[in-house]
């Protein structure tokens, strides 16, 4: 198949296949496995933070940043559309009782400081108390500048506020800026990596921060079922991700605009209000076009889309060539 839903759909090469095969492990729970200790060293120095710990997913990277730096009753404000508040299953909220405070997103995906300023709660037992901001780099596919997140660290510091990154395709953000990932990395508190999307390992993301979140954060991965035991066979293809797999994101950047130029030119398909930065494509559909039909007909012919007529989106990633969005193009036109 050929699958542009997500890149979460990307499979493990053989070289991963291999080291995970032979990948030295231990019970992760009681600290012993090798590979999971090494990759977790590895990724704390090499992003700039003091600690590490593997976790499932990015979702449960999140929950755990998160609530190792709130507790009950505490808030956390992040934007209206962000992962760990509109797709996460509200599970700050209802695992740790944080309440999340949403601000709108502006049209880039940074977030108005003067509206969170005014979100921050005063010290009264009336409110939430204002204890973290979130933010998501990349957001929908749009890169977070380097200059906002140095205002953003400013900001959190004039406030008293710890700062999280949502840094699930963190990588794709530092392809598009040219830019060490360090340069992002050096902001924030704490950060999440999701290792099983453009990266391409099959499962697993990292949480990173100073060695008191990371302790907190390990607690609370046992307390919320993700103690692992030989985890060390899933770190070991997350190693290799993260040392091979990063400059090639290039090429889904590349395969993106090369969708988006050429979806855009066929009638009904609107992508040019939808400018692309990373490895995401929207695009608006005209209502005559019946496009759960289109899906339909392209799932018989082996391609996967998700339908909609309102910011359709298309994922590029290490698993789909040029060759593959000129079969879904051709695939579309023959529809219309």
């Amino acid at each position: 198949m050929i699958d542009f839903r997500s890149d979460t759909v990307t499979q493990p090469d053989q070289k991963m296949r291999e080291a995970m095969a032979n990948a030295p492990v231990g019970d992760d729970v009681y600290g012993d496995d090798p590979t999971v200790n090494e990759l977790e060293q590895w990724a704390a120095e090499r992003h700039g933070f003091e600690a590490a710990v593997f976790t499932s997913s990015g979702t449960q990277a999140n929950l755990l940043g998160i609530l190792a730096h709130c507790e009950r009753g505490d808030e956390y404000l992040c934007g209206q559309q962000a992962h760990n508040y509109k797709y996460e299953a509200g599970g700050a909220a209802v695992l740790g009782s944080v309440q999340p405070q949403p601000i709108e997103n502006n049209k880039d995906g940074t977030l108005c400081f003067e509206k969170l300023a005014a979100a921050v709660k005063p010290d009264d037992s009336h409110f939430a108390r204002t204890k973290l901001l979130s933010l998501e780099n990349t957001i929908g596919g749009k890169v977070l500048p380097l200059e906002y997140l140095a205002r953003a660290r400013e900001f959190v510091n004039q406030h008293n506020l710890k700062l999280h990154l949502d840094g699930a395709r963190v990588y794709n953000a530092s392809v598009a800026l040219g830019a060490d990932i360090k340069e992002i990395s050096q902001h924030f508190d704490s950060m999440t990596i999701c290792l099983s999307k453009g990266l391409g390992a099959p499962i697993g993301s990292l949480l990173l921060g100073d060695a008191d979140c990371i302790q907190r954060a390990r607690r609370l991965r046992k307390m919320v079922g993700g103690g692992m035991r030989q985890a060390g066979i899933l770190a070991a293809a997350g190693k290799i991700a993260l040392t091979e797999n990063v400059e090639r994101l290039k090429d889904d950047h590349d395969n993106a605009r090369y969708l988006s130029e050429n979806l855009g030119a066929i009638p009904g398909f609107n992508t040019f209000i939808y400018p692309v930065q990373t490895n995401i494509v929207y695009a608006d559909v005209a209502a005559h076009i019946d496009i759960s039909a289109i899906a339909s007909v392209l799932k018989e012919q082996g391609i996967l889309v998700s339908p909609s007529y309102k910011a359709m989106r298309f994922v590029t990633h290490k698993d789909v060539t040029k060759s593959d969005i000129d079969t879904l193009l051709s695939a579309i036109e023959k529809q219309l």
